[in-house]
């Protein structure tokens, strides 16, 4: 488990979106830790071929049989206001098409004018078209006022409505723009990449927004005890987190007996960690926050803990000066340095900065390089990033300097395994499960190492063995509220078990009500089911447990997604497939 509390998916993962995942029924689903499935309906793809091109040609043929412009008006006369209106059109066409847009946008003028208020498919198609010419002048209002007048008349009209919402987008009218484009996405089936595209940047957009300004102003929270002690747990040489005779003491001090019982009563940090010990950790900032302001001697460790508590209730602006403070502190351990930057680099790479993040684990690698905990953090930065070979590396250097480290040993096997199933290696695959089999028998009691197994497992299809794996990380570490959720998604790929699916993470959140994953994946699963006011419900209890901005942004958009297919619903009566 690196410092950030949830892993930031990799770069160059293909797949769908994850906001596509709360509308689409049918497609694999990547939350939280590690690749989770739903299960797969089948989908016609038959219509996929003329979809991903987008048209800019009016509609109507440019050639018509009849009323071409120079028709006697006699003839003209003779005609039906329907046919004048369609010959007017087939003008506008020629214009467009000669890139003669104000004369085009006349002769669409002149059609709408014509056509008897009846013929609403005809009109429809004359007011899109008119609006495909103010598009070429960028003369945006207009665009939107006449493709509102074609969805009036036709409220299923796909180009009218993705013209709209490509136009509200300029006017940076986002929310409308998501109702639009999510419209498209249903009535398209999800089959054209470029409705696609522009509904996941506009979520993109609204959720940055959004998590900008909600986690500015947020209330700092506290996660589960079983979250912080997971996270503790990922470290074997941490100072702060072992008991005092094992890191506090100076060497010159350790024959002196008797000495935690006389600091304790005049030292902050000795408090913080005496309250560690008692988890009641609400209290451990304040009492560093006295240590640092005194100067004690615990200066450095107390500035440590406080960020790393910073880190873990979500403030990152607060706990960056305390870790660059103790980087720079030449006479402090060189343990305490290197875990700083390492929790400073896991930071970055949750902000997003994988460059700061790069140089940060390197740094910690040259001034402790006999420090396990940098190597097998490292490692998983290279997962993110998809450097999957230098991952492997630093995962054998961690296991060189610690054998017994089941983590580093079963994180491997996931980088080997990912690697080979990745690349369509099928021996390398096999290898790597067999490497799963070899790290659970070694290290029984590693739940994570049976926690990767059932990924890598459920990825093969294998649910059986796979729902094993997940009792035997539920025996061992019953108070994980993860392992529930990851669980009840398997119970719902293969069995299709939606009771089943939804009890499991119903009992996460009882394990933890501080369990955003738990939450999220409940949302996505309402969303699907099509009980969309739950699933919004779902995604703000999320929200408002997020652990950093980028992760409140991701929930953000699936709630702006699922917020969107409301409005849909109301307005166009539009539904996805429903479980």
């Amino acid at each position: 488990m690196m410092a950030a509390s949830k892993p930031v998916e990799p770069q160059s993962g293909s797949g769908l979106p994850r906001w596509q995942l709360a509308l689409l029924v049918g497609t694999p689903i990547v939350l939280g830790v590690g690749a989770v499935y739903l299960w797969n309906r089948s989908r016609s793809k038959g219509k996929q071929g003329k979809k991903n091109g987008e048209r800019k040609t009016p509609e109507g043929s440019a050639s018509p049989v009849q009323g071409q412009h120079g028709a006697t008006n006699p003839e003209l006369e003779n005609m039906s206001p329907l046919d004048r209106a369609q010959s007017a059109k087939n003008r506008g066409n020629k214009y467009f098409k000669a890139g003669k847009y104000e004369q085009a946008i006349q002769c669409y003028t002149e059609a709408i004018s014509l056509c008897p208020k009846e013929q609403k498919a005809d009109l429809s198609t004359f007011y899109q078209n008119r609006a495909a010419a103010y598009e070429q002048q960028m003369k945006w209002t207009e665009v939107i006022q006449d493709c509102s007048q074609a969805v009036e008349l036709n409220p299923c009209y796909v180009k009218a409505l993705f013209r709209r919402a490509k136009a509200l987008e300029k006017l940076d009218n986002k929310r409308e723009c998501l109702e639009d484009v999510t419209a498209v996405c249903i009535l398209e089936v999800f089959q054209n990449q470029q409705s696609m595209l522009l509904a996941d940047k506009v979520l993109k957009q609204l959720g940055k927004e959004k998590a900008k300004e909600k986690y500015k102003n947020r209330e700092p929270l506290m996660p589960s005890p079983q979250f912080i002690k997971s996270y503790f747990s990922s470290f074997t040489d941490d100072i702060i987190s072992q008991p005092l005779q094992k890191g506090e003491k100076k060497d010159e001090d350790k024959d002196k007996e008797g000495e935690a019982s006389e600091v304790t009563g005049s030292s902050g940090y000795l408090k913080a960690k005496q309250y560690m010990e008692e988890e009641n950790y609400d209290k451990i900032i304040s009492e560093c926050t006295k240590e640092v302001e005194s100067g004690g001697r615990y200066t450095a460790e107390a500035l440590l803990l406080r960020a790393t508590f910073y880190l873990l209730i979500g403030n990152a602006t607060a706990a960056q000066p305390d870790l660059d403070r103790v980087i720079n502190m030449e006479n402090a351990s060189v343990k305490l340095r290197a875990n700083a930057l390492i929790k400073r680099g896991s930071m970055y790479m949750q902000q997003q900065q994988p460059q700061h993040s790069t140089q940060d684990f390197n740094m910690a690698a040259e001034i402790d390089p006999r420090n396990a905990d940098v190597y097998h953090h490292r490692g998983q930065l290279k997962i993110l990033l998809d450097q999957v070979e230098e991952a492997v590396g630093d995962f054998d250097e961690c296991i060189k300097l610690r054998p017994d480290s089941a983590l580093a040993q079963a994180q491997k096997c996931f980088a080997l395994y990912r690697q080979a199933y990745t690349g369509n290696n099928p021996s390398q695959v096999q290898k790597a499960m067999d490497g799963f089999e070899d790290v659970i028998r070694r290290f029984p009691k590693c739940a994570e190492g049976y926690a990767l197994y059932a990924q890598a497992l459920t990825d093969q299809q294998q649910f059986g063995k796979a729902d094993e794996m997940y009792d035997k990380c539920i025996e061992l570490e019953p108070d994980n509220a993860t392992t529930y959720v990851h669980k009840g998604l398997l119970q719902l790929q293969w069995k299709q078990d939606l009771e089943m699916g939804l009890e499991l993470i119903s009992k996460a959140i009882e394990i933890d009500n501080k369990c955003d994953f738990a939450y999220e994946t409940m949302g996505t699963i309402e969303v699907q089911r099509g009980n969309l006011d739950k699933a919004i419900d779902m995604f703000n209890k999320a929200i408002n447990l997020a652990k950093s901005e980028m992760e409140m942004a991701h929930l953000y958009s699936l709630c702006d997604a699922a917020y969107a297919q409301t409005e849909v619903a109301k307005k166009y009566g539009l539904k996805p497939p429903t479980l």
